[in-house]
């Protein structure tokens, strides 16, 4: 910069202010680093390195002898091969897609329609939103073994309403029956997950500024075009999280099934989670059962990659928007 009289100030771009200006810089630098470094040391320890321990039991023979020995003999893709090639693996995919899109769906259904029922004000709506927490709060063991005793064909409370209302004269096998365990797994899992879908979109919901309801209205636009044209719009970066988060727990859910049916009967209920588990803690097959750990892994991780590219694609419009230029008048 310069003076009134035309010189220059002193220490302005000299030498002194080059190195003061990249002293300055790289301490900035160095307080950004400081900042991340613990997010990283985090990340690194608890999910980098159990990745990492994981990826390599699987390219090992890694038993419970081994816990013992230390002996965990290299065997390359052998555990791959055989866990990818066998039959129940083919079978644990079917049952794994099948439970994850009917829970992802029957989840986001229900939880769209409480959330757009709650967010219409009345007397005790907020005693009734504290009720439908219940069930996410209980823990997975104690839901899971709870709708067991009801789905019971002999002594459950729902098999008994049934009968009782001449719908069936006897008992519905819903838990070991090959053709009604899945459902049945399904239709307890959409219980347990409705009420964190509905939290979070509802959540969502209340974002949205009542304005530009009260505009729509003025508009006389009805309540389909409504949901339809403002609603869903405003609320779709809430549900790209709430559909990755349910996809990624669902993907690894193994306690609910464990409870209800141990993945039977003739294995209608095994996914790759109740698999896995079964190879690792059931048959101490560690290494078999850590290629499925690894499946399961990369189905997050692709499921996580297609919405952040997907917020991406939607963010960009708006980044690449070219500013309003003023017409002179």
């Amino acid at each position: 910069m310069t003076g009134p009289e035309g010189e220059r100030g002193p220490g302005a771009d000299g030498p002194g202010g080059v190195r003061k200006t990249g002293l300055q810089g790289a301490g900035r630098r160095l307080t950004g680093w400081l900042f991340v470094l613990p997010a990283a040391a985090y990340l690194l320890l608890f999910f980098g390195y159990p990745l990492a321990a994981n990826v390599s039991m699987s390219l090992r023979r890694y038993t419970a002898a081994t816990f013992f020995t230390g002996d965990a003999p290299f065997t390359g893709l052998r555990n791959h091969t055989k866990v990818l090639s066998s039959g129940m693996f083919r079978e644990a995919v079917v049952n794994t897609v099948l439970f994850t899109t009917g829970s992802v769906l029957g989840q986001f259904a229900i939880g769209l329609a409480l959330a757009l029922f709650f967010q219409r004000r009345f007397p005790l709506g907020g005693l009734l939103r504290s009720l439908l927490t219940l069930p996410w709060m209980l823990p997975l063991v104690v839901s899971g073994t709870v709708w067991r005793w009801m789905l019971d064909p002999d002594t459950g409370p729902v098999d008994a309403v049934l009968r009782a209302l001449h719908l069936t004269s006897s008992g519905v096998p819903w838990l070991t029956g090959t053709s009604h365990a899945l459902v049945s797994v399904v239709l307890v899992d959409i219980w347990v997950g409705v009420p964190f879908t509905t939290a979070v979109l509802y959540g969502g919901l209340q974002d949205i500024p009542p304005c530009l309801y009260e505009a729509a209205r003025l508009d006389g636009a009805g309540a389909v075009r409504t949901f339809r044209h403002l609603t869903w719009p405003l609320l779709r970066p809430v549900t790209g999280v709430v559909l990755l988060l349910s996809v990624v727990y669902t993907l690894k859910s193994v306690d609910l099934i464990l409870v209800l049916t141990g993945g039977g009967p003739a294995g209608a209920t095994q996914t790759l989670a109740t698999r896995a588990y079964e190879l690792s803690f059931q048959q101490y097959e560690f290494g078999r059962g850590a290629v499925l750990g690894n499946v399961l892994v990369a189905a997050s991780t692709v499921f996580a990659l297609v919405h952040l590219r997907a917020g991406r694609r939607r963010a960009e419009p708006v980044r690449h928007r070219e500013p309003v230029r003023e017409v002179p008048a």
